[in-house]
């Protein structure tokens, strides 16, 4: 996916913050702290996770689905499609 090659160090970027998260996470257990402190450290890789897969699937929306048809509505409809899975699969 050439979209994927584009933004690959930025892509990168994140996974390695969010291993930098899970890395963390498992210190803080190995190390009997408190639960309120892991779930949200849990949280915390759960939202990077999320925010990792919507990028990705924000840039596959506009290279597969809108800049092969180049319709302007179709446009409008796959930025309205990536703005909902935003919101309601967090």
């Amino acid at each position: 996916m050439a979209h994927i090659r584009h933004h690959r160090q930025k892509l990168l970027g994140r996974v390695r913050r969010i291993g930098g998260q899970v890395a963390a996470l498992e210190k803080a257990l190995e190390a009997d702290a408190d639960c309120a402190g892991v779930l949200t450290q849990i949280a915390a890789v759960r939202g990077a996770v999320h925010g990792l897969m919507m990028e990705v699937l924000h840039e596959h929306l506009q290279a597969h689905v809108v800049a092969e048809a180049d319709e302007p509505q179709r446009a409008r409809e796959a930025a309205l499609v990536a703005e909902l899975m935003r919101t309601y699969l967090k």
